[in-house]
């Protein structure tokens, strides 16, 4: 049963990094309880507008917006709107895994802390470990440096991370890029089962997992300026099998990119 409800959507966003134009007029919905993958050749601006999702980009001098992001109808750039609120609902997994330094229970007790959690941390701790499909191989090691773990447990444990702050949508930057076969396949099936509770946009150069994992599909292409479109937008299986613009098809197929 596909889901239908908008949990985010970009409106006509364009994106600034000072005079260089990074995004232009990019418009579409992203649905609640799905996994949606954005695919496009190196430099078209994927990244880009994932951290326009959950307002990153804030964090680059010379960045500026135009357009709207909307989550839940409301608009994250507007005035009023607390960016670092943004980012505790909307988490984010980096390409490379990025533990700190710390003992993995100290990991995804990091979040809770420094939003003064009352509460029960362990259990907090437990249920992310859990939800990462991480609990079995830690759990008699969590007072352990997380530096020891495997770089697919590295970002497993980054994905358990971000979902101790309970967030609503994940977005993942080439999370699997760092990773061999075996820890790309649970990665891939964390997803799939993350979908269930919530909303997945994920960036990824791999045709293959885009159509193993994804619900819905997005590419995007640079124009003469450099400046990164959204070429074609629909449900993975008929942006795969049936694409509506030659760009798309000659992009999926390898004929370029």
């Amino acid at each position: 049963m596909v889901n239908n409800v908008a949990r985010l959507e970009a409106k006509s966003l364009e994106l600034w990094y000072g005079k260089f134009q990074a995004l232009r007029g990019i418009s579409l919905v992203i649905p609640q309880n799905q996994v949606t993958a954005i695919i496009g050749p190196s430099g078209c601006g994927k990244s880009s507008l994932l951290r326009c999702f959950n307002r990153m980009n804030d964090l680059i001098p010379g960045s500026s917006v135009k357009g709207q992001v909307l989550f839940d109808g409301r608009n994250i750039y507007a005035a009023n709107i607390d960016p670092t609120e943004v980012r505790y609902r909307i988490g984010m997994v980096f390409q490379k895994p990025n533990p700190f330094p710390k003992t993995i229970f100290e990991n995804v007790a990091f979040g809770p802390r420094v939003n003064s959690f009352i509460g029960d941390l362990e259990e907090i701790v437990e249920r992310a470990l859990h939800r990462a499909a991480l609990w079995d191989e830690v759990k008699d090691r969590l007072y352990k440096s997380a530096m020891q773990l495997s770089g697919g447990q590295q970002q497993r444990l980054c994905i358990a991370r971000a979902l101790a702050l309970e967030p609503e949508v994940i977005l993942m930057d080439e999370p699997c890029s760092a990773l061999d076969p075996v820890a790309t396949l649970k990665i891939e099936d964390l997803m799939k089962s993350l979908a269930e509770n919530y909303t997945i946009v994920i960036v990824t150069h791999n045709m293959q997992q885009a159509a193993r994992v994804s619900d819905m599909a997005a590419f995007m292409m640079m124009e003469e300026d450099r400046a990164g479109v959204l070429v074609e937008y629909g449900s993975t299986s008929k942006l795969f099998t049936n694409p509506k613009d030659k760009r798309t098809e000659d992009y999926i197929t390898g004929r370029f990119g």
